[in-house]
């Protein structure tokens, strides 16, 4: 295993417009794409937290062994929030964070209107 010095990990922040509303809605189907994701890049999940507001929105957050995926959705608005974050401790995920961000793009059929990313 090699520890990497810097950068320690890349964190993309997006927000992204989604026309299809069941996607924001319909948490179930976040968390078995997001279960297909883990599975399709070898990332080990450590926990998972999540919540259903009154207008049906959600968020969840899954806490994995290389940092997290989190999603913050806004039906109203047809928008949502997403966070990926991962490691580079036994490994450079740099371009691997930048595929699970594409593969959610697609996931929602989303716009992207922001996209930040910060290597730590």
């Amino acid at each position: 295993m090699t520890i990497q010095a810097s950068p320690l990990g890349l964190h993309t922040l997006l927000t992204l417009h989604v026309e299809d509303y069941k996607k924001l809605i319909e948490i179930s189907q976040f968390i078995d794409f997001t279960e297909t994701i883990l599975k399709k890049y070898t990332l080990e999940k450590v926990g998972i937290a999540s919540h259903v507001f009154d207008n049906e929105s959600y968020t969840v957050a899954f806490c994995l062994m290389e940092s997290h995926i989190c999603v913050h959705t806004w039906p109203e608005n047809q928008n949502l929030a997403l966070d990926i974050y991962l490691c580079n401790y036994s490994q450079d995920n740099t371009q691997k964070v930048r595929n699970i961000a594409q593969d959610y793009i697609t996931f929602f059929g989303a716009k992207i209107l922001k996209q930040i990313e910060v290597n730590r």
